[in-house]
């Protein structure tokens, strides 16, 4: 079963790797950003209350980038870069890292089954997005100096 599963497993250069976690990246943060910013604004909140709840979700977001998500982004470019060439495309994440990103989808089911409004939910969203979007810069410029070495060492 090994010998069948090497051989038919889809790998990738470390450079794909790192395009396709920051491309996760960046079209999760969107997505969620957009997603919570619809629904604060459609939600019927006076605009002091959305205002408010607009500048929180932006600090909340760039503060958790900060603080958490930046940490995470620079263990998953180390593991991706000391993994080496050609390696399965869905290893770029570890084990425990699909588990945070399995818990993340599950929380946002959660939280939406649950009896909150629109604003706190989008405000939420937000700052999710808002913090993976930040973050994704770490990966995108992983990516491009990445691109550089193999420019300057002519293997492309």
């Amino acid at each position: 079963m090994s010998s069948w599963l090497e051989t038919f497993k889809p790998t990738a250069s470390s450079r794909f790797q790192v395009f396709l976690l920051g491309g996760i990246w960046t079209i999760v943060g969107a997505s969620l950003t957009f997603v919570g910013g619809y629904w604060l604004l459609t939600s019927g909140d006076n605009k002091i209350m959305l205002l408010i709840l607009i500048v929180v979700a932006a600090g909340v977001g760039l503060g958790k980038s900060s603080l958490v998500l930046d940490r995470a982004t620079h263990k998953f470019i180390s593991r991706i870069q000391h993994r080496g060439e050609d390696k399965c495309v869905g290893g770029f994440l570890s084990i425990k890292g699909w588990a945070m990103v399995a818990a993340m989808m599950l929380l946002g089911r959660v939280l939406r089954s649950l009896p909150i409004s629109s604003s706190f939910l989008g405000a939420i969203y937000a700052a999710v997005g808002i913090g993976l979007l930040f973050s994704s810069r770490l990966i995108w410029r992983a990516w491009q100096n990445h691109r550089l070495e193999e420019v300057v060492s002519g293997e492309n």
